[in-house]
């Protein structure tokens, strides 16, 4: 293009020059500098301080600012606008994330600045700078510690009207400890965090042994702390990194095996992988239900709260293995994220990609240089006050030839020079000695300035040598990184695994077998149950529970029924019920569910006895308060509960029990102290809707406190009496035990005998049980009651017992034992179908009226 000719006008006194330029070489240019403005002035940290420009800005005008850790909270767009109007002239937006990445404690390792407000969350962005506040966090002092003291260069800023560091002091290796993630043109960056006890240790180790190898340092450092925590799963991908700059590895998070509710298991996730958020994890997980890419997962609900952190509830299906739905979690979703390091900062301004080793020394060569221009700094106003007090001293010492030379002098100039002539003083010196007010010039003033004379002799001393010794420049180095260690580390987050975390084909089958089990039930309602196919003795002395009163076998995946003192009979599901081990000889049901939380109970409503709804069991056997029994076929209807005896108004049932065969005799023990049994075949069974037949005859006032079966021979009778006006629980009574031989049988509908004499004070059996021996007791806080041998007198009076007791049963419950169908030729290998319905749990009544349901350690 041709240039324009100079226009004739006369009102026009310039000349416009139009240059030809390549638009190829153009483009170029303008790409490069806009390139290397992005990679030095924004994304990419430098490797002395870790700090991207924005970065160092905001610490360097919070600490200009004097907004520290023991001062209050400022609102941030207070701190934005400063960065923005004096130093970073990129937009408000920008400056405040990353002010806000700094607070972030699950994004840094060691956060830099205190937020105080809505900073945001793993899902959720912050709230508006006008509505939080920040200050310095403790951290960030030991980053720009020295500003004054000469350890820096610093620069003009963008408009040349102030200035700025080109760099913080960072007492502590900022990029290591914190990481770095930036993207800039051509090139990124992407650096996890570590624990800085460790990157301390391991610097402090290479300032000693500067030709050691990364294996050396690795013991130091094996591997990133991240703030979140998790598990590291395989190191080779650290090792290549560390040696590299560049490798990847793979974080899973912290998961285990709980309880959930009462009535399923579930995975509890308690950390999650680095920058991965809870909603992420959820929505993740209901796109692979709703897919039908994952089955026997029942619900997912977030519980993270300021008590707790992270907990993200993963609850299962009953019928399946929740370690292998967390295995399939680990591979279909985030719970398992792998990191890609990538270690590039700026060394002398240029982008270079570092392994561990580079990465601490050019860290351990910036601390030298900053520790060694602040003792120089030092060094220089600890000479130059030397200089003025020596200056004093020699003043003071002729403090009447000074003040004659001042007073005869005719200005200040001519004073000067005198002093200078007369006592061989320096300008400096001159000058001090005429600013001193006459109040200093006393005795104890020659005292004070001799005392600091000695003081920065000793001082300069020291500081000459660091200086001047390599090795003593390296102990300070290395002192003071311990000192910050140990006033910012903290314990290790992250755990390291060795292995591939590969998933091993012999994986535990995704569905629980169908396997032999004993379903429990303790004295306070609490049900349990234990997957063995062993026998099992309950009520031990030192079971950590109240006792069991029923326990049957069935199996992982039989229905059994739940006979309550109302008369129902509930329906119920082995698979639904908590597992718990046998401890001390003993099942520890310290695990189970209360019925309560398990199934729909009424007001006063409470479990008695189990079965195992056997369609050729002989049938239950069934007593009531107002001496009724009854024996009701076995009848399974397809409904959740149904009633098995009609009851009067006023009555319900004192005991259940379901027969193994008709050889037992049936037993009541009434509150009058009167013990009637029978053979059960003299009940003739009746249907579901059947009202019963007279069971034992009740003078007026009297009622049944207990019923249920007892074999003929090796049993005993526990009776405990009391006062029926005290409160239950309150009053420990007298407790008696007596073979079950000196009781003779008597008819149905009798009046039974006696089998308790009262003490004064006592007027009724508050408690009474009749069982194969040996019987065990409980208090009411699970703890075992020691029972008095048996007496030989079934009239006799009892003992007094030590404390009021709750519960009684015996420790082998196998005499009686009930076993539901059992699977046949089963192999433990072999998938079982899903269950085939899986109902949430219903919504429970009001449990105000669950009497001694509270009693259990």
């Amino acid at each position: 293009m041709a240039a324009r000719k100079p226009t004739d006008s006369p009102d026009e006194d310039f000349t416009e020059r139009i240059t030809d330029v390549d638009v190829t070489s153009e483009m170029e240019t303008s790409f490069l500098e806009y390139a290397y403005s992005v990679i030095y002035s924004r994304a990419l940290p430098d490797a002395r301080d870790g700090l991207k420009p924005v970065q160092r800005r905001i610490l360097y005008s919070m600490d200009d600012m004097g907004i520290r850790p023991d001062k209050s909270h400022v609102k941030s767009a207070r701190v934005v606008g400063e960065v923005m109007g004096k130093l970073h002239p990129h937009g408000d937006t920008a400056i405040y994330d990353a002010l806000v990445r700094t607070a972030q404690s699950w994004s840094m390792r060691l956060p830099l600045t205190d937020g105080h407000g809505n900073f945001g969350s793993l899902d959720a962005g912050p709230a508006a700078m006008r509505y939080t506040e920040c200050r310095m966090a403790p951290a960030a002092l030991a980053m720009t510690q020295g500003l004054d003291e000469d350890t820096v260069d610093f620069r003009p800023n963008y408009d040349g009207k102030a200035e700025e560091p080109s760099v913080l002091p960072s007492a502590f290796p900022n990029l290591l400890v914190n990481g770095a993630t930036g993207i800039a043109v051509g090139m990124a960056t992407n650096m996890p965090p570590h624990n800085l006890v460790e990157v301390v240790q391991g610097l402090r180790h290479l300032i000693k042994h500067p030709e050691a190898e990364l294996d050396e340092l690795m013991r130091f450092i094996p591997g990133p702390d991240l703030p979140t925590g998790g598990k590291i799963i395989g190191l080779d991908g650290i090792t290549d990194a560390y040696a590299t700059g560049r490798g990847s590895f793979k974080i899973r998070a912290t998961a285990r095996i709980e309880q959930v509710s009462p009535r399923r298991k579930g995975i509890v996730v308690t950390e999650l992988p680095y920058a991965v958020g809870p909603e992420k994890i959820i929505e993740q997980v209901k796109s692979l239900v709703q897919s039908k890419k994952m089955t026997g997962i029942a619900d997912i609900k977030d519980l993270s709260d300021l008590t707790h952190q992270t907990r993200l509830v993963i609850e299962v299906k009953n019928g399946t293995n929740p370690e292998a739905i967390l295995q399939q979690l680990y591979k279909s979703t985030k719970l398992e994220d792998s990191f890609s390091i990538n270690n590039v900062a700026l060394v002398e301004g240029q982008p270079r990609t570092l392994g561990l080793k580079e990465l601490m020394e050019v860290y351990l060569d910036h601390r030298f240089d900053v520790t060694l221009r602040r003792t120089q700094f030092r060094l220089g106003k600890a000479k130059d006050r030397l200089h003025i007090v020596e200056g004093r001293l020699i003043a003071i010492l002729d403090i009447d030839d000074v003040i004659a030379i001042i007073r005869n002098s005719d200005d200040v100039a001519q004073a000067r020079e005198k002093l200078m002539t007369v006592f061989e003083l320096t300008e400096v010196q001159a000058n001090d000695i005429l600013d001193i007010p006459l109040r200093r010039l006393t005795k104890f003033s020659v005292l004070e300035l001799e005392k600091e004379r000695n003081e920065l002799h000793a001082t300069i001393a020291a500081l000459t040598e660091i200086v001047e010794d390599r090795n003593v420049l390296s102990r300070l180095v290395s002192d003071e990184l311990a000192e910050v260690a140990k006033t910012y580390g903290d314990p290790r987050r992250t755990v390291l695994l060795a292995s591939s975390g590969e998933v091993s084909q012999t994986a535990a089958p995704l569905e629980i077998p169908d396997t032999p089990a004993w379903v429990m039930l303790s004295s306070t309602g609490l049900l349990a149950r234990m997957d063995t196919d062993s026998d099992i003795a309950v009520g031990g002395r030192r079971a950590q529970h109240d006792v069991i009163t029923s326990a049957i076998k069935v199996s992982t995946r039989a229905d059994f029924g739940v006979i309550t003192n109302h008369g129902r009979l509930i329906r119920a599901r082995a698979i639904e019920l908590p597992t718990v081990v046998q401890t001390n000889d003993s099942p520890n049901l310290k695990g189970g569910s209360r019925a309560r939380e398990l199934y729909p109970l009424e007001k006063g409503e409470k479990p008695l006895a189990l079965t195992t709804l056997r369609p050729d069991s002989p049938g239950l056997a069934l007593g009531t308060r107002k001496g009724v029994v009854k024996r009701v076929r076995p009848e399974v209807l397809g409904k959740d509960s149904w009633e098995v005896i009609s009851l009067d108004a006023g009555d319900e049932l004192v005991g259940a029990t379901e027969l193994t065969t008709e050889d037992c005799e049936l037993v009541f023990l009434t509150s009058e102290a009167s013990l009637l049994h029978f053979a059960a075949d003299l009940v003739r069974p009746q249907g579901r809707s059947g009202c019963g037949v007279a069971g034992v005859k009740l003078p007026a006032g009297a009622r049944a406190v207990w019923f249920g079966a007892s074999p003929r021979t090796d049993a005993v009778v526990v009776t405990v009496s009391g006062s029926s006006e005290a409160i239950p629980g309150t009053e420990a009574g007298s407790v008696k035990v007596t073979s079950f031989d000196e009781y003779p049988a008597k008819g149905r509908a009798t009046g039974g005998v006696r089998c308790h004499r009262f003490l004064k004070g006592e007027d009724a059996l508050v408690l009474g049980w009749v069982g194969p021996k040996p019987a065990v007791a409980a208090a009411t806080s699970g703890s075992a009651i020691e029972l008095p041998p048996a007496t030989g007198r079934r009239d006799g009076s009892g003992t007094p017992a030590l404390q009021p007791i709750a519960a009684i049963s015996t420790r082998e419950l196998g005499w009686g034992r009930t076993e539901g169908p059992l699977p046949v030729d089963h192999d433990p290998e072999a998938p079982v179908a899903e269950a085939e319905h899986d109902d949430p749990v219903p919504e429970l009544p009001d449990s105000s009226d669950d009497q001694g349901m509270d009693t259990l350690i």
